[in-house]
């Protein structure tokens, strides 16, 4: 094939072996595309569940069009986005995902670097092109897309979730189930995330040493301050780290107790989790998920308050008690205010007292006026 670049990682000549013939040419071929994209993304340095949702999102694509890449049409992806949105209603963000995925794979597949258009037109006649556009995808228009019915708790449904998961250890402990200790853990997991505004994953990520000293907050003890090594990553990068301090005095003696009287029953010796699993290293996200959704539907709560509700109020909760937007988008981990101001849900409790102390004051001041004309 001869082209400059063949080496490129994802390269056709690195994938097929020239002079040898294909019992299955269209599936041979399409799967060796397959396995050089992934290497191109890899190269690229993006993650393997990144990679590996791509192309399985250009597999399913494949699959529903029933045809090869070099015989697609935009026209096949108008038709197959349509039948994501009316058939299955996913959610804005996931069908630009899938889009971006189809996108991302033409890019490679009709790059001369990686010589996929000439090995297509010398086998099959046709070579693939780029069939997503601006015209027939979802454009990104705004920073916010998550489902409007998302929110904060309030403090009194935060106070009612979190009695609720105490109660459930103590109820399961007294029928004599072994069940306690998985509640226990997943109820003090619910209570970190709030504590230090976390995403599920970071969270769940968390290990023992993970948990340390504030010198500016001795008072705080071992648990002052809490390093997520595991934040959310910009595409091609690593997990992104931060330090997120401790705020509430509650948070260390939930800790503590978690740490020196709960955790050890597990026989996690040699396991660094913060949280182990009762039969591998760490608690997944399946059991976690299932273990949340079960309480806000237990007391009647909407389905808006999901376990990224808990981040949402440790930002609300903040902003409430008047502390300074700054400390809480880097506790958060945001890198632009506006993104905090996204998450901000102040309740209308907060909203009624700040707007009456400003009439007060404005009252007031009015009548001191009034006096010194007098």
């Amino acid at each position: 094939m001869g082209l400059d670049g063949g080496g490129a990682p994802g390269a056709a000549r690195l994938q097929l072996v020239d002079g040898v013939s294909l019992l299955r040419p269209d599936e041979q071929v399409f799967d060796a595309m397959l396995a050089g994209f992934a290497n191109q993304q890899l190269a690229r340095n993006f993650a393997r569940t990144t990679v590996e949702s791509r192309a399985n999102t250009v597999r399913a694509f494949a699959a529903y069009v029933n045809a090869y890449p070099w015989q697609w049409t935009p026209a096949m992806v108008d038709e197959w986005l349509g039948d994501l949105r009316s058939l299955r209603d996913l959610k804005r963000s996931t069908i630009r995902s899938y889009s971006e995925a189809i996108r991302s794979f033409c890019h490679f597949a009709t790059d001369p670097l990686y010589e996929w258009p000439a090995t297509c037109e010398q086998r099959f006649g046709s070579h693939p092109v780029q069939i997503v556009h601006e015209w027939n995808t979802a454009v990104h228009v705004q920073d916010n897309e998550s489902d409007p019915k998302k929110r904060a708790f309030t403090k009194a449904e935060l106070h009612a979730f979190f009695e609720h998961a105490d109660s459930q250890v103590a109820r399961i402990r007294a029928f004599g189930r072994k069940g306690w200790l998985p509640a226990f853990r997943d109820a003090t997991l619910f209570k970190t995330a709030y504590a230090f505004g976390l995403r599920r994953n970071e969270t769940r990520m968390l290990d023992a040493a993970d948990f340390g000293t504030n010198p500016h907050a001795r008072e705080f003890g071992h648990f002052g301050r809490c390093q997520v090594r595991f934040g959310k990553a910009k595409k091609g990068s690593p997990p992104k780290r931060r330090g997120v301090l401790t705020v509430w005095d509650w948070t260390p003696d939930v800790l503590d107790e978690w740490f020196t009287e709960i955790r050890p029953l597990f026989g996690a010796d040699g396991n660094p989790a913060a949280w182990p699993s009762e039969r591998g290293l760490r608690i997944g996200n399946q059991r976690l998920n299932s273990r949340f959704a079960a309480y806000p539907d237990a007391l009647g709560l909407d389905t808006g308050l999901d376990f990224h509700g808990l981040r949402r109020s440790h930002v609300t909760h903040l902003i409430e008690d008047g502390w300074d937007p700054r400390f809480v988008q880097e506790q958060v981990g945001h890198e632009h205010a506006s993104t905090t101001s996204i998450y901000t849900c102040v309740s209308s409790d907060f909203r009624t007292r700040t707007l009456r102390r400003h009439l007060d004051a404005t009252v007031t001041a009015a009548l001191e006026t009034q006096k010194v004309n007098a």
